[in-house]
């Protein structure tokens, strides 16, 4: 790897991002849309929107990022771009690095837009720092980043790429507690969830902002390290995975 030749990956997608502004409105959008709907809809149902909003708040960028990220890299292949790329100098972790810096750009600036509306529009309870549940929320959208670019390289078609999002995202969001609490869930159930990752990030998440805990704690580090360690274990998959376009 390079860093010149990763930064080239990265100023490229980046360039491609900036030439769709529609794209890049509905992606700072949509959370913001959803989050005022889910207020909406539970105003008259107390502690609702408390109990889920946080886990929400990382969910969205999670799922929103995921979908553009692998839906982008397999129009990349389809299109040529990466056998390109692959016949120059520019290696496989280039490649994969280039495009999740790329992408994270685009992932912070989502995040923040997130979690301002959240606290400072609808009112989401926030008990600890305001920095600290920035970074949570963040490492959700970096995990939906690698995700994304991983499972990229096992589908053919965008199509089939949507396709993940009940067989792979829904699980994982279900087991991690949004819906049920972790602890109120049938005992085999509670035991596959400990292999969630989501599980730990949305329990960080709420040890920040409902909790008011501090990521220097030993829980809340650990949940965070492994929010922040899944997605360097998903990128060093994807470029290990990484191939060229199904007609190659």
């Amino acid at each position: 790897m390079s860093p010149d030749r990763t930064w080239a990956v990265a100023h490229r997608v980046l360039r491609q991002l900036r030439r769709d502004p529609r794209s890049i409105v509905m992606i700072m959008g949509a959370p913001v849309l959803l989050l005022w709907l889910l207020k909406v809809t539970f105003d008259n149902v107390p502690g609702v929107f408390e109990r889920i909003g946080p886990m929400l708040l990382g969910t969205f960028p999670f799922v929103m990022m995921f979908l553009v990220t692998s839906i982008t890299m397999l129009r990349e292949r389809n299109q040529g771009t990466l056998d390109r790329m692959m016949v120059s100098p520019i290696g496989r972790g280039d490649i994969m690095v280039g495009y999740a810096v790329a992408f994270l750009v685009l992932a912070a600036f989502q995040a923040t837009v997130a979690l301002t509306c959240a606290i400072q529009v609808f009112g989401m309870p926030l008990h600890g720092s305001v920095w600290q549940a920035l970074v949570i929320v963040f490492a959700l959208a970096v995990f939906g980043v690698a995700l994304g670019l991983a499972l990229s390289a096992f589908a053919h078609t965008e199509f089939q790429a949507v396709q993940f999002m009940p067989i792979v995202i829904l699980p994982q969001i279900f087991l991690a507690g949004l819906l049920v609490p972790v602890s109120k869930m049938p005992q085999a159930l509670e035991g596959a969830s400990r292999a969630v990752p989501l599980r730990y990030s949305f329990r960080a998440l709420d040890g920040v902002m409902v909790a008011g805990g501090t990521l220097w704690s030993a829980t809340l580090w650990r949940d965070t390290a492994i929010t922040l360690l899944v997605p360097c274990v998903l990128l060093g998959l994807g470029a290990l995975t990484m191939r060229r376009s199904s007609t190659a």
